[in-house]
């Protein structure tokens, strides 16, 4: 999909500025009643790490597994990011040192590790190998960034470049186990991730909506974090709402790339929208009861989108998990979404994000195929 995390020091900054954001009486002037909402696992915390697609995909995973009628596994997001550190250290060199190399990932990034490397679950693998109760990556990411540049560097290269550089990484995160224990049953990560958690990563697609690509066509996301190049499907804007609505009414969750860094985003408060007039030309009264109540939002259009996406006014900063559709007392419709900052804000890790904020915010969004409307999938070719 997308690149979804910032850096490890920009994600903290991110993190700490939402999460300073004083309560504007969120909980109390917003009244929200659940219309859909799949099932998901407790919600994490990425800890100081630019790992939020990683746990947001991670997380999706879990939902799929419950959904198929399996028992969810609490898989061990930074297996994940271990494995995508690693290949992204080899795109870095084979590109000699011109792609992104920081934390960032996108929800492919997920899909493509489980099907190369599999999947453990958190109790075997946790990635605090240096005494930390939560992430903290920053050195790490350091070392990583010093370590590949001298690499690219050199005239020529030596094949030992790739072992010292996966060693650094072990030694922070841990050895992955060659075999495991679960539950009374030995595993590799790959049996682990075909016999217990059981998804087809064939079975999932990840869209978006540009107007400067065609639509229904395939095109390369160009964000930072995309540093594997994948591509997406390109859909009209209402198309991805459709796609989200169908898709949950059918019980699929979806994993969702998105910007983050606007002031109507209140992590405290938990609620995430549109207001109809532009934050800079708001009275200090408003600015001040933004989050009191529901409020009248701006009707968002693909032009303005795409004019977004490429002033940078949307950027590409974070993922999240859509599990389901509520109503507030106007009855407005909004998305339930999990997020992986812990549980520190009014509804205990989760927001409600109306759907224009989606609209105007989302960088793209990963699925099983099954959620997309028959008419749409066939329009893409989606077998």
């Amino acid at each position: 999909m997308v690149g979804i995390a910032l850096g490890a020091n920009a994600q903290d900054d991110l993190i700490n500025k939402l999460k300073d954001n004083k309560s504007a009486s969120g909980r109390s002037g917003f009244q929200f009643t659940t219309v859909i909402n799949a099932e998901a696992t407790s919600v994490k915390n990425q800890g100081s790490s630019g790992t939020c697609w990683s746990y947001s995909t991670n997380s999706f995973l879990e939902s799929e597994m419950i959904r198929m009628g399996k028992q969810p596994v609490d898989l061990a997001e930074i297996f994940t990011a271990r494995n995508a550190y690693i290949e992204k250290g080899v795109n870095y060199v084979r590109m000699h040192g011109a792609i992104s190399l920081g934390d960032g990932g996108a929800c492919h990034d997920v899909i493509n590790m489980y099907a190369k490397y599999g999947a453990l679950p958190q109790e075997v693998y946790t990635g605090l190998n240096y005494g930390t109760k939560t992430n903290n990556f920053a050195e790490m990411g350091s070392l990583r960034e010093a370590v590949l540049a001298a690499v690219v560097k050199n005239p020529s290269l030596t094949p030992n470049w790739k072992k010292a550089y996966t060693a650094m990484i072990d030694s922070y995160l841990g050895e992955v186990p060659a075999k495991f224990d679960y539950k009374g049953k030995t595993y590799t990560p790959l049996t682990f991730a075909k016999e217990v958690v059981g998804i087809n990563p064939k079975d999932y697609v990840e869209l978006s909506s540009f107007s400067s690509n065609p639509y229904y066509e395939k095109m390369t996301l160009m964000v930072p974090d995309n540093w594997s190049l994948d591509q997406i499907y390109n859909i009209k804007m209402d198309d991805m709402i459709n796609t989200i609505d169908n898709a949950l009414k059918k019980g699929y969750t979806i994993a969702w790339a998105t910007d983050v860094s606007e002031k109507y985003f209140s992590w405290k408060n938990g609620v995430a929208y549109v207001p109809a007039t532009n934050f800079d030309n708001m009275t200090p009264e408003e600015k001040a009861t933004m989050f009191s109540g529901p409020k009248p939002e701006m009707e968002i259009t693909e032009a303005m989108r795409q004019q977004a996406f490429d002033n940078y006014s949307t950027t590409d900063d974070h993922g999240m998990q859509i599990t389901g559709i509520a109503k507030d007392q106007t009855g407005k419709e909004y998305y339930i979404v999990k997020n992986s900052w812990g549980e520190s804000n009014d509804y205990k890790g989760y927001l409600y994000v109306s759907k224009n904020f989606v609209k105007y915010k989302t960088t793209a969004f990963l699925l099983h195929k099954d959620g997309i409307p028959a008419d749409l999938r066939s329009k893409l070719n989606i077998k």
